[in-house]
């Protein structure tokens, strides 16, 4: 008796837990390093895992760098073997907390927030403070998590060679976008 009571508690407690987080595995990552009047640098990842914990703000994502997707191959192929190294830096990931995030507040309008962090790609970790996004919560229950920022290739010691150096943005504009459910 005794331990189906222990379990029992185990189980309410688990539910409850796990009540209290937020999951996409389907989220959008979006990067642009165009310049004007060159060709268009720019790539979709559509396989982003996002996680967040609605009791206190934790953030995170994960993103496999080999899912962006350009419009060209041959552009692709460049990207992860001379600037991502993909092979030795499979993963890109960021880790933070929503400042004054209340799940109760949200009702269908999208809110501003700022979240601190640190992202991580290309073996370099950079710190993020302050930064904006959006969230809101949808009539299905998930959440929208939305933003924008810029990154310098320099802080992840991505080299740009000098016959490219003038095709290609040294500021990166990298736009996310989540749906996340109840998990």
């Amino acid at each position: 008796m005794k331990h189906l009571v222990l379990t029992f508690l185990l189980l309410i407690t688990l539910n409850i837990t796990a009540q209290s987080k937020y999951i996409t595995k389907t989220g959008s990552v979006i990067f642009e390093a165009s310049v004007p009047s060159f060709e268009e640098v720019k790539a979709t990842n559509k396989n982003t895992t996002a996680i967040i914990n609605a009791e206190n703000g934790e953030f995170a994502a994960l993103v496999l760098v080999k899912g962006f997707r350009f419009k060209n191959a041959l552009m692709e192929e460049h990207f992860n073997e001379n600037y991502a190294d993909s092979d030795d830096y499979p993963k890109a990931t960021f880790k933070g907390k929503v400042t004054d995030f209340s799940i109760e507040d949200l009702n269908g309008s999208k809110k501003n927030k700022q979240y601190n962090g640190t992202i991580t790609f290309h073996g370099k970790t950079k710190s993020l403070n302050n930064e904006v996004l959006s969230i809101s919560k949808n009539a299905d229950g998930s959440l929208n998590i939305s933003g924008k920022l810029k990154l310098n290739v320099a802080d992840f010691d991505i080299e740009i060679p000098k016959i490219v150096s003038n095709k290609l943005s040294r500021e990166v504009d990298v736009i996310f976008e989540f749906v996340l459910t109840k998990k």
